[in-house]
C-alpha cells in the first residue's frame, strides 16, 4: 500500500486540471488523525530552487521538524516563477492546513513539471477540497497519489519495507534530469516506527546519500528535488541504525525503479569503481563515467567500448595510474593494466545487449569503493527533451 502501509497515514490523488489531458495531477499524503508528526526533508542543491522547495524548507524550520501533510502536484514545477510562485506555494499549503485543522507551516509542498510557467491557481486551489475529501488509507488511494505525481514516468514508483512490527512505505517520481545531488525527483516516505528525537533527519540524509545521490541518468540537477519523510510513532521504538537501513532499502528500490523507467532508456547500468584512494574518489570516478554521453551512447549500442571508460576515469580528477586500471563488463575483464586483454567476447556481447549492465573498474590504488546507477542514451531521450511539451 505504499505510503499508507505504515499505521497512521492516508493519501489521495485527483485531477484538478493542471495537466490538460485530464490525468491525475494533485496528490496528498497526510496523517490519519490530522495531527503533525515528526518530519524531515532533503532538497535540491540547485541555487535556482523552485518555490515549493523554498517554502518547504521554511515550514520545516518554522514547525521545528513537524508536518501533518504533504501536497504534491505534477504538470508544473512552479520554478522560476518569482514572488507569485512563492505566494501560490504558501497559499496552497494554507488551504490544505485549513481543511485539515493544521497550521500552514505544518504542510509541506512539492511540485514537478515544466520550469518557468506559472502554476495555475484556478486549477490548483479548487482541487484541494476534493483532494482532502478523498483521503483514505486504502491501496487505491495510495496508488492514486503515486500516479498523480508522475510526469514522463510511465509507471508509478512505490515500495514497502516490512520490518514486522513497523514498516516504511514510499512513493516517488523521476524519469529525467536525474543527477546527484539528488536525482531529479519527488519522494515521500512514511513510517510508523517510534523514533529518537533527531534520528529521522540523520537517517534520511544517510539513506539519500547512499541511494538517490548515487543515481545519474543525464547529469542534470533539477530545481525541485525533494525527499520528505514522516513518522507517526504508532509502532515500537527502533534505533537510528534500524531506521537508516529501512529508509535506505526503500530509497534504493525507488532509485532502481527510476533508472529502469528513465526517459528513453533501453538499458540500466550499475557502475562500480573499486581500488580508488578512498570512497569519495571512487564515487567521483563512477559519476564521471555515468555522466559521459560517449559511454552512454556505447551502452545504447551494446558496444563494450572500454576505452571511453578509461578516458573518463583518467579525467575524473582523482588519483589515477593508467597501468593499474582494470575494466570489466558483467564480470569479464576486457582491460588490465590499461591495455586490452583476451576475453570471452561472446559473453561480453551478450551481457551488454541485455536490459541490465554491470560495468566495473578497478583503479588499483587503494580500498575506495563507489557505485552509481545510470542508463544508456537513446534517440528517444533526445526526442522527449527536444521541446518543452
Amino acid at each position: 500500500m505504499s505510503v499508507t502501509a505504515p499505521r497512521g497515514f492516508v493519501a489521495s490523488g485527483v485531477s484538478c486540471g493542471i495537466k490538460s489531458d485530464g490525468a491525475l495531477d494533485l496528490a496528498l499524503v497526510a496523517t490519519e488523525d490530522r495531527r503533525p508528526v515528526t518530519a524531515a526533508g532533503t532538497f535540491t542543491v540547485n541555487r535556482a530552487a523552485a518555490a515549493p522547495v523554498r517554502v518547504s524548507r521554511e515550514h520545516l524550520q518554522t514547525s521545528g521538524g513537524k508536518a501533518g501533510a504533504v501536497l504534491l502536484n505534477s504538470g508544473n514545477a512552479n520554478a522560476a516563477t518569482g514572488t507569485d510562485g512563492l505566494d501560490v506555494a504558501r497559499q496552497s499549503a494554507a488551504l490544505v492546513a485549513q481543511q485539515l485543522g493544521l497550521h500552514s507551516s505544518e504542510v509541506l509542498v512539492c511540485s514537478t513539471g515544466l520550469i518557468g510557467f506559472p502554476l495555475p491557481q484556478s486549477a490548483l486551489y479548487p482541487g484541494i477540497r476534493p483532494l482532502v475529501a478523498a483521503l483514505d488509507s486504502s491501496r487505491e488511494s495510495a496508488l492514486a497519489a503515486a500516479n498523480a505525481i508522475l510526469t514522463t514516468d510511465t509507471v508509478p514508483r512505490e515500495v514497502v519495507v516490512d520490518a514486522g512490527e513497523w514498516s516504511v512505505g514510499a512513493m516517488a517520481k523521476g524519469a529525467a534530469m536525474l543527477s546527484p545531488n539528488m536525482a531529479t525527483m519527488l519522494a515521500v516516505l512514511t513510517t510508523d516506527a517510534s523514533l529518537v528525537p533527531g534520528s529521522l533527519t540523520r537517517a534520511l540524509r544517510k539513506a539519500v546519500a547512499r541511494t538517490f545521490n548515487c543515481l545519474s541518468v543525464d547529469g542534470c540537477c533539477s530545481t525541485n528535488d525533494t525527499v520528505i519523510a514522516m513518522s507517526s510513532g504508532l509502532g515500537p521504538p527502533i534505533s537510528e541504525e534500524e531506521l537508516t537501513e529501512a529508509l535506505a532499502e526503500a530509497c534504493d528500490s525507488l532509485a532502481a525503479q527510476m533508472a529502469a523507467d528513465a526517459e528513453g532508456a533501453v538499458r540500466t547500468v550499475t557502475i562500480i569503481v573499486t581500488g580508488a584512494a578512498d570512497d569519495s574518489q571512487a564515487l567521483r570516478a563512477a559519476r564521471k563515467v555515468a555522466d559521459s554521453q560517449l559511454v552512454q551512447c556505447s551502452l545504447h549500442g551494446a558496444d563494450p567500448y572500454w576505452g571511453r571508460v578509461v578516458s573518463e576515469l583518467g579525467s575524473a580528477a582523482v588519483e589515477f595510474e593508467l597501468d593499474r586500471v582494470e575494466v570489466a563488463y558483467g564480470g569479464v575483464t576486457v582491460c588490465r593494466g590499461g591495455v586490452a586483454v583476451e576475453h570471452d567476447e561472446a559473453s561480453v556481447a551478450e551481457h551488454v545487449s541485455g536490459r541490465e549492465v554491470r560495468l566495473e573498474a578497478d583503479l588499483g590504488l587503494g580500498n575506495g569503493r563507489g557505485t552509481v546507477r545510470s542508463t544508456d542514451l537513446s534517440p528517444d531521450y533526445v526526442m522527449l527533451n527536444a521541446t518543452t511539451s
